[in-house]
């Protein structure tokens, strides 16, 4: 592991380092580490959504930091900083990203944090793909935050147009143009590898979302053994991750008990929340649900 820069956020004492994780099979990711004032009580990944920065969680990285945990935050390969070369070429896949980034991004906290709890957060797929991880044992519990099967079948009709174009006509038209996705050009993040998006539609048309791929995209996977403690995070002005998305996420993981809570914008005094604005500063006063969960396995 490699550091590239360094600095101090002087209003918090929180240092947060920019850092090169290497995956098992040589993969490097671009991440950054976030390091408490006091030594951390426990450290905390937070598994990106698909086609997200990891810039975008910054926000919520230090607010981790300032209550003593260590975080790290990261790209996965073929997005952001951990691009090599042009998406055009990556090779990654939603089973590489659980396979190899998400292990080798744990493995790089519990370097950097030795001997205390680690935990995820995971957002949409940063949750999804967690069954997948050859390690996911040496985490202690984990909180996702708008982690759901996402279902085409279970979305509401005011939503279901847009997402069937998205899934079954602009990502094979767009790999077939460009050789990767150009999701940046319809909102939906950072342009995807092809095999990332070819995934994602085959996942998201099927139940159960990674359980689609089981005997074909998936070999081998721990879901069915996981127990760890879990909280899922949803808004109910999500269009992706809605409740029955949820529960349909949820049947993959059969002898692990979960709790759910879900987030009604209004009663919070936010505008909206959806998809992905629970990260955001307007947010910040949601964010002690994570940290209060996390806070009763330490």
């Amino acid at each position: 592991m490699s550091s590239i820069s360094e600095q101090n956020d002087t209003e918090t004492n929180i240092n947060v380092k920019d850092i090169t994780i290497v995956c098992a099979d040589s993969a490097p990711l671009a991440a950054s580490l976030f390091s408490p004032s006091l030594p951390a009580k426990a450290a905390i990944m937070i598994g990106p959504a698909t086609g997200i920065k990891r810039q975008f969680y910054r926000a919520f990285a230090t607010y981790l930091a300032e209550q003593g945990f260590g975080v790290i935050t990261y790209d996965n390969r073929g997005i952001g900083d951990s691009v090599k070369g042009s998406v055009k070429q990556s090779d990654a896949s939603l089973v590489t990203w659980g396979e190899q980034d998400m292990p080798a991004v744990l493995e790089s906290l519990k370097l950097h944090f030795p001997h205390v709890p680690y935990f995820l957060v995971g957002h949409s797929a940063g949750g999804q793909l967690l069954g997948l991880m050859y390690n996911v044992r040496d985490l202690t519990a984990f909180c996702n935050f708008g982690s759901s099967s996402g279902s085409l079948r279970n979305m509401r009709k005011s939503y279901l147009i847009k997402a069937h174009f998205f899934m079954n006509v602009f990502i094979p038209v767009s790999n077939l143009l460009f050789g990767h996705t150009k999701s940046q050009w319809v909102g939906m993040g950072e342009p995807l590898p092809k095999k990332v998006a070819r995934q994602w539609q085959k996942w998201c048309n099927g139940r159960g979302y990674v359980k689609t791929g089981f005997g074909s995209d998936v070999i081998q996977h721990h879901y069915d053994t996981i127990q760890i403690p879990s909280k899922w995070l949803l808004a109910n002005d999500d269009d992706i991750a809605n409740i029955r998305n949820v529960h349909d996420m949820l049947s993959v993981f059969p002898n692990m008990d979960a709790e759910i809570e879900e987030l009604e914008p209004k009663a919070l005094n936010v505008n909206e929340i959806g998809h992905m604005k629970f990260f955001s500063r307007k947010c910040q006063h949601l964010w002690p649900k994570v940290t209060d969960y996390f806070k009763r396995y330490m």
